[in-house]
């Protein structure tokens, strides 16, 4: 065995951990850089909408300046290998999404309504103005803050260890970092918490991996969080600033290992159980597919030619 080996695959490529490796200090130096402006920003904006949404959108630039940096530079890919191409198949992918999502979330409403204590009565306001603003502004802050996590755990990170045929590697370092990143949330249930990320972590993997596009786990994450919080009434993560007249009222009398307590479903097994089942349609759906396109682009290492000319680049995909 070479020395050269422990960097460089049988490709001609640096090898997927180093790529991997380069993805998050790129990602850290940005985050830094833009630090400041973030902090600048809360401290003169008040709304928590508007602060949630410019939040949301500079997460994303950063992961997706990161990922597209690494794409071009270590492995020679176009920007829409990182999974936001508008082809014959997006638009379906997210409506299978958004369906998916919000059944997913009803399961573990029905698991907790019939197992425990969790109730819902219809939110009677005496004015329908609150809860349609809730509706469509949740819906703004719900969309993007997905779309930033989707590019940052799904993104480029999953995609270089699947191009590598190591994607339970990369599912393993995106979904556990998915799941630590929530333990700072309010009301946060220590073991379901990390638990239910985690395994939702894996529940959006499997949905990228299945058809090779971000559309689809972004439309089952905004969803999931959206009908949870603006339709439901339930905290998502332990978080109801977002949601102040959600279209019903959660009455939750426990038992919290089920229902989740005041951190929400996601804090209980109802989640976990529900979690499972979907995951597991997912997987098996067979209307859920990638484009060849998509497939070709993810599926295996972009061999490295001494010309410099990638075999997608010889193939007019870039």
């Amino acid at each position: 065995m070479k020395l050269s080996d422990i960097f460089v695959n049988d490709a001609g490529r640096l090898r997927s951990g180093w790529r991997f490796a380069v993805f998050i200090a790129l990602y850290l130096l940005l985050f830094i850089l833009v630090s400041f402006i973030l902090f600048g920003l809360n401290r003169v904006i008040s709304d928590v909408y508007v602060s949630a949404i410019i939040f949301a959108a500079i997460s994303f630039l950063i992961a997706a300046i990161a990922g597209w940096v690494c794409n071009r530079l270590l492995e020679e890919l176009p920007w829409r290998a990182l999974g936001w191409t508008f082809n014959n198949r997006w638009k379906r992918d997210i409506l299978s999404g958004v369906l998916i999502g919000s059944l997913s979330l009803l399961l573990a409403a029905c698991i907790a309504l019939l197992g425990g204590k969790l109730r819902f009565v219809l939110n009677f306001t005496g004015l329908y103005q609150p809860i349609i603003k809730t509706l469509f502004s949740s819906l703004a802050v719900f969309i993007p803050s997905a779309a930033a996590e989707e590019m940052l755990f799904r993104g480029y990170p999953l995609q270089t260890f699947a191009r590598a045929h190591l994607a339970w590697v990369g599912l393993f370092l995106t979904s556990v970092p998915f799941a630590l990143v929530h333990l700072g949330n309010p009301n946060v249930v220590l073991i379901f918490t990390f638990i239910n990320t985690a395994l939702a972590g894996v529940w959006l993997a499997v949905a990228y991996l299945k058809t090779r596009s971000l559309w689809l786990p972004l439309a089952i994450h905004f969803s999931w969080n959206w009908t949870m919080n603006a339709i439901m009434g339930i905290p998502v993560s332990g978080i109801t600033e977002f949601a102040p007249a959600p279209l019903f009222r959660a009455i939750d009398s426990g038992p919290a290992w089920l229902t989740g307590g005041d951190y929400g479903l996601e804090g209980g097994a109802a989640c976990t159980l529900a979690l499972l089942v979907s995951t597991i349609f997912i997987w098996r759906a067979r209307f859920l597919k990638p484009s060849e396109e998509m497939l070709r682009l993810t599926s295996n290492e972009n061999p490295k030619r001494r010309d410099s000319v990638s075999f997608y680049d010889r193939h007019d995909v870039d």
